[in-house]
């Protein structure tokens, strides 16, 4: 699922006025706390107003608000309430400020009360205390059961954590650490899972800004989640193969391909998007990437040019499996986009299978939870392409294994 979402939205307003770090932080906290705990807010101010709507404006000052009030303690409550009932007069509601000012306060007196309804709330009305949409919760809970399915939003409120692959294409990972360690300040823990690979992953746990960094300027490592490097052990890459990266784009996986081939081989990278084309070519110069090809993505009727080893296909999808990170997506996502996102999920894998030379591998990931996209796709794909064998299916699951969510599946064609 593409599209602006509040994450670019907030970047590029802080880019326009800088912040200091401590107060760029909580700038974004306080974005993407009330938008993820949006339904639960809207719950608070409907209790104390009586279910009487407020023009969208007010409503979200009353969130932020709140938010600061029942979900951070960093905030002292009197500037919380003094700072909301001054950024609501500044915006044009200075009649209005008298009764932000009351809501406010009433709540901060009836807090214990109301953190105890909020907690009970969890268990009575899932969907709203977790503050996910109903249909999502009645989905999850009829699929895992209510315990997997609380737990999968209860990850959807978490800050999500950064994470650095080695790149050694450009560096080893015992020079980026003794870099990190004495001289750039940065924080770090080991994450070590099965489909990741030793001494390649790092969780970072405090870093200056990204563009200080001489090693991230030297291309050293590429801030990526683990869960995306799953689909590439899947298609294990060879030295000298001819690789076709059909949904390319920002360059995480096809980047981790190259460093496997060890820049030996071609691979061909496409994109629709020519800006995202754009940020591919820049990814890949930073990173030593030189085996990549970017190119447009090619008309789906289109004659195939030539025909390669092996053949990855991360398709463009819901993300309900990276929720966390994309904390509007859950307010925005409907039921019809996923069954649209299955119709082209399969248009672009009938596209790539027809360029799998015999013998070849093709690789099918999502960044996606749900079945439409991810096991009904593989049985219609199957269904449609006798010549091609299923050799291995992985699916990750938050609940399960402390990561976002991936799909991916592999095929050999005979």
């Amino acid at each position: 699922m593409d599209g602006d979402f509040i994450e670019t939205h907030l970047e590029n307003e802080l880019g326009r006025t800088p912040l200091p770090p401590k107060d760029r932080a909580l700038c974004q906290e306080l974005v993407y706390g009330v938008v993820r705990w949006q339904s639960a807010l809207d719950w608070l101010i409907a209790r104390k107003t009586g279910d009487r709507e407020q023009k969208p404006a007010l409503q979200m000052f009353l969130r932020l608000g709140l938010y600061q009030l029942f979900w951070l303690d960093r905030v002292p409550d009197h500037a919380a309430v003094h700072q909301t009932v001054e950024l609501a007069r500044e915006a044009g509601f200075g009649p209005q400020a008298g009764f932000v000012n009351a809501l406010l306060r009433g709540c901060l007196r009836e807090r214990d009360v109301l953190e105890q309804q909020l907690t009970e709330l969890k268990r009575t009305d899932p969907a709203r205390g977790y503050s996910h949409p109903e249909w999502l919760w009645q989905r999850w809970q009829a699929r895992w059961g209510a315990d997997q399915a609380t737990r999968l939003m209860a990850w959807n409120n978490t800050p999500p954590h950064a994470f650095a692959r080695v790149n050694t294409l450009q560096t080893d990972t015992g020079t980026l650490l003794q870099l990190w360690r004495e001289k750039e300040d940065v924080e770090y823990d080991l994450f070590l899972r099965d489909w990741v690979g030793e001494n390649l992953c790092f969780e970072l746990k405090s870093l200056p800004p990204l563009a200080r960094l001489e090693s991230f300027q030297k291309g050293w490592f590429y801030v990526q989640d683990p869960s995306t490097l799953m689909a590439v052990r899947l298609l294990d890459p060879q030295p000298g193969e001819i690789i076709l990266d059909l949904c390319a784009a920002p360059g995480g996986k096809t980047t981790f391909i190259a460093q496997l081939m060890r820049n030996q081989g071609r691979i061909v990278a496409c994109d629709s998007s020519p800006e995202r084309l754009k940020l591919l070519r820049e990814n890949c110069l930073r990173l030593g990437a030189t085996c990549v090809e970017p190119q447009p993505l090619r008309a789906p009727d289109a004659r195939p040019s030539r025909l390669f080893d092996r053949v990855l296909v991360d398709a463009p999808c819901s993300n309900t499996g990276v929720m966390r990170r994309r904390v509007e997506l859950r307010w925005r996502l409907r039921l019809d986009e996923i069954h649209q996102l299955r119709a082209l999920q399969l248009e672009l894998l009938t596209q790539a299978a027809a360029q799998v030379k015999p013998g070849g591998v093709l690789v099918y990931s999502t960044c996606s939870l749900e079945p439409e996209e991810n096991s009904e796709v593989v049985t219609a794909f199957l269904a449609a392409q006798p010549g091609f064998t299923l050799e291995a299916t992985r699916e990750l699951q938050p609940f399960v294994d402390n990561s976002d969510g991936a799909f991916a599946v592999r095929w050999r064609r005979s």
